[in-house]
């Protein structure tokens, strides 16, 4: 791909290095900001700076936030003793958009993959265990991606708390196996929250 200007050139590589956006798909988006008014990349790039600058981890469920505790966590009508493990703020954010779940979350930051080098201690798992130790979870709803990866963080989160006094389950499997939370439709997602069903009767199953 030749350009006129070293300039354009170099904004379409970087916007071409987003996941999912070829040299094409970054040449569109950034002629489109050419015939914007100035301002208008102004306060993207702005936002951009702030967002990468600013943002915060949550110091009780890890999930992205502007504070050192985000709204849910924050939230005094949420239930604390019901916390939902997710991998990260996209399944927050799917699960939040069906209305059917009053309860907080954990996220993880990943899954349990041997391949791309992630075991348990580069996820945010010693600090779910110990809110269980703790006692100030009542309920694990495991809500990860059905897959193999998924099912793996799963039974290994289950087996470090297995000895506490806690109910464990898991989404009902209207998502189909294989699938992300961030892809399924609202009803059935929300659905799938409603009818959890134990994480022991998933195992056998």
């Amino acid at each position: 791909m030749d350009f006129s200007s070293k300039l354009l050139e170099n904004a379409v590589n970087e916007v071409s290095r987003l996941p999912g956006i070829g040299k094409r798909t970054a040449l569109r988006l950034v002629l489109h900001l050419l015939k914007q008014p100035k301002e208008n990349t102004s306060y993207l790039s702005e936002a951009l700076v702030h967002l990468r600058n600013d943002v915060e981890s949550c110091q009780k469920c890890h999930n992205i936030s502007d504070t050192v505790l985000c709204a849910i966590c924050k939230n005094p009508k949420r239930n604390p003793s019901i916390i939902c493990v997710v991998e990260d703020i996209r399944d927050v954010m799917a699960i939040e958009s069906t209305s059917q779940y009053n309860g907080l979350y954990h996220v993880l930051g990943g899954k349990i993959s041997p391949i791309e080098g992630i075991g348990p201690q580069n996820l945010q798992i010693e600090s779910l265990v110990n809110k269980v130790k703790n006692g100030d979870a009542k309920e694990l709803i495991f809500a990860l991606s059905s897959t193999m990866e998924g099912d793996t963080t799963n039974f290994y989160i289950f087996k470090q708390i297995e000895k506490y006094e806690v109910t464990t389950s898991t989404i009902a499997r209207g998502i189909s196996v294989g699938d992300e939370l961030e892809y399924a439709d609202e009803v059935t997602l929300g659905r799938s929250i409603v009818n959890r069903i134990p994480f022991e009767q998933s195992i056998r199953s």
